[in-house]
């Protein structure tokens, strides 16, 4: 089954031009991923660990849950289906904390705070291999490691050293 995704510019504005998953982007148009960062009520952050035969960072481990924005629907709402997707938890609020781009895409973060039960989680085929809870102080000390996609550090790195990683040290 062909993946559709709305095109836009790098105001983002919709371009009216239908993209292909897997095809090559046309220059000066982007396509929308949307990144949730998950925080338990506890203080924890959920890391997920990324299919060993992802193209992109395989079996490496990284802060959120997320993927593209299909053609036609709201960025949040793609939020809410990648969290369901990857993760299991329905999100209820979600904060939008970051707008960046990178090569051909805008990325959209928000944040999900949740009470979930914490073995609750589930693993998507394909997507992800494994999932484990880390304090603050944990995510501290891998926060610039090896074991992070170097992607997702640089585009939460502002919202975490802001608002959560202070709190750690």
């Amino acid at each position: 089954m062909v993946e559709l995704w709305d095109a836009y510019r790098a105001d983002g504005t919709l371009a009216g031009v239908d993209l292909v998953r897997g095809e090559k982007i046309p220059a000066g148009l982007f396509h929308v991923v949307v990144e949730i960062l998950v925080m338990h009520k506890d203080g924890t952050v959920l890391l997920m660990r990324r299919d060993r035969n992802k193209e992109n960072a395989p079996g490496l481990w990284e802060a959120s849950a997320g993927g593209s924005v299909i053609k036609g629907e709201e960025f949040e709402a793609a939020a809410r289906r990648e969290l369901l997707e990857e993760t299991g938890i329905a999100a209820g609020d979600l904060e939008f904390i970051y707008k960046t781009m990178s090569k051909a895409s805008i990325y959209y973060g928000y944040l999900c705070i949740t009470d979930a039960e914490k073995d609750s989680i589930t693993l998507q085929e394909g997507e992800t291999i494994d999932y484990k809870w880390i304090t603050l102080e944990e995510y501290v000390h891998i926060y610039d490691s090896d074991e992070l996609t170097k992607g997702n550090q640089k585009r939460l790195r502002p919202f975490m050293e802001k608002n959560l990683l202070k709190k750690a040290l």
